[in-house]
């Protein structure tokens, strides 16, 4: 059976003409709708400062989603550690957590757009000793006993609660070199790269640790697919919405002198026909994805119904037909 995810960023660029507060309105009427259709996860995304509203405050949204949904796993990736006080950044994690009955998994993150760096003050240098001791306090906080912090005794309430053999939210790091690899290995629960060669070093500094081995790289599901009976005519609705998003994350990883780090092309790649044609951005009719889906029924499916500011409207067609056209036929 193919695994479903939903992400969000809740991007709003003026073009697209919707209101925040019916985007973010749509968005949790959407998770509703997940967790109805059996999606595994809703993800959500963060950044700060965007021209476009980009989400900046994922734990709360996280709480939202908590409220209205019941079984969805719900995963922030991934939050920009070095600009959250990391005991706030714990309370709220921990709050999130209670709410969803143990369903939520944070990604923690060295931040690397130097326009969010210049707004919270954080030098680059300072970054990967901002997230270290946010992944201690955050696991730290997880006992429920007094624990040490800047040279002083903390002790953060409520203590954590959740299923049998898991108290408080998963902690996992996300990076996309060789130190980020490491430092999880040391100290998280789990590693989310950017790249296998990450992936690499992460596994082989857990076996040198004497950690259990992860196994295999499994790529961290992105991209975008939206189900149209006309794909042609829905990808011209879609396509300033995929331009958008992929000269925005462009413009980042330029400005941070990534490259291709990211996985986007920087904005002067991102012509239409190109961007199409990459496979990031598919547009397939029901029955071509249930086809597909029967080749391989392990896939993992992401929907991103509002990437890159698509209107709420345009969101639902996709997800309605999934569930009408394509779901029926996925049923084990």
């Amino acid at each position: 059976m193919p695994v479903l995810v939903m992400r969000f960023d809740l991007r709003n660029p003026g073009f697209a003409g919707v209101s925040a507060t019916d985007r973010y309105r749509a968005a949790l009427e959407m998770v509703e709708w997940a967790d109805a259709h059996g999606v595994a996860a809703v993800v959500l995304s963060e950044h700060h400062g965007s021209d476009d509203g980009y989400l900046p405050a994922a734990l709360t949204m996280a709480a939202a989603v908590a409220a209205r949904t019941a079984t969805v796993q719900i995963v922030v990736s991934a939050i920009p550690a070095p600009f959250h006080e990391p005991l706030h950044l714990a309370e709220q994690a921990t709050v999130v957590d209670l709410l969803s009955g143990g369903r939520l998994t944070v990604v923690l993150a060295n931040g690397y757009v130097p326009s969010e760096m210049a707004m919270f003050g954080v030098g680059p240098g300072e970054r990967a000793a901002r997230t270290t001791e946010a992944v201690d306090v955050l696991r730290a906080s997880r006992t429920g006993a007094p624990f040490a912090f800047r040279g002083r005794t903390v002790r953060l309430t409520p203590a954590p609660e959740g299923p049998p053999g898991r108290a408080g939210p998963a902690v996992l790091l996300g990076g996309s070199g060789p130190a980020a690899a490491r430092r999880a290995a040391r100290i998280a629960d789990g590693f989310q790269p950017s790249t296998p060669e990450a992936w690499a070093v992460y596994r082989e500094e857990r076996r040198a640790l004497g950690k259990r081995d992860p196994g295999e790289y499994l790529a961290d599901p992105t991209g975008f697919l939206h189900v149209a009976h006309d794909p042609d005519a829905a990808w011209e609705a879609i396509a300033p919405h995929a331009r958008h998003e992929a000269e925005a994350y462009g413009r980042w990883a330029s400005e941070a002198g990534m490259g291709g780090a990211t996985g986007y092309a920087p904005p002067t790649d991102a012509d239409l026909a190109e961007l199409r044609a990459s496979g990031r951005y598919r547009v397939v009719t029901p029955a071509a994805l249930v086809a597909e889906l029967a080749d391989d029924p392990d896939a993992v499916v992401v929907l991103s119904p509002m990437m890159g500011g698509l209107p709420p409207g345009v969101a639902w067609e996709s997800l309605h037909l999934l569930a009408d056209e394509v779901l029926p036929h996925l049923a084990p």
